[in-house]
């Protein structure tokens, strides 16, 4: 079937989040070590197809580029030598960690549980995803 993959990427470690078939909702997938986050790619698209990425950019409030910014063109390279048919797009990652914590108090997760920065990677990442979705679905 036909996904969007979302991903908020880190130095350490990356959430990983999924579309629907319909491109609608965007689903929290996974936390992937960073250094093995293509391996993971190519293995979920050996049973899915990537329609495309969409990877949050990190930007400062200023708009200025972020110190994080660099790490993320140099994964990007390495995202368009592995996956050079399949388009990928930039998406604002500001705000997604906040957000992905809200969503975790508002959804009821305990305390402890929050702590996971796994968790708040794979949520945040779902994030980027489904205000990508939210944009396509509005044309």
């Amino acid at each position: 079937m036909d996904r969007y993959i979302g991903i908020d990427y880190g130095r350490k470690r990356t959430g990983v989040a999924a579309s629907d078939p319909l491109g609608i909702f965007a689903s929290a997938l996974d936390t992937i070590d960073s250094t093995k986050l293509i391996d993971y790619l190519k293995n979920y698209a050996t049973s899915e197809r990537i329609l495309a990425f969409v990877v949050g950019y990190p930007v400062n409030m200023n708009g200025q580029p972020s110190e994080a910014q660099a790490d993320v063109d140099v994964f990007l390279k390495q995202l368009k030598k592995a996956f050079p048919e399949t388009p990928v797009h930039l998406e604002d990652e500001r705000f997604t960690s906040v957000l992905a914590h809200r969503a975790m108090i508002d959804g009821g997760m305990k305390y402890k549980d929050r702590r996971n920065k796994a968790s708040v990677d794979k949520i945040a990442a779902a994030i980027i995803l489904q205000s990508f979705l939210d944009r396509q679905n509005k044309n």
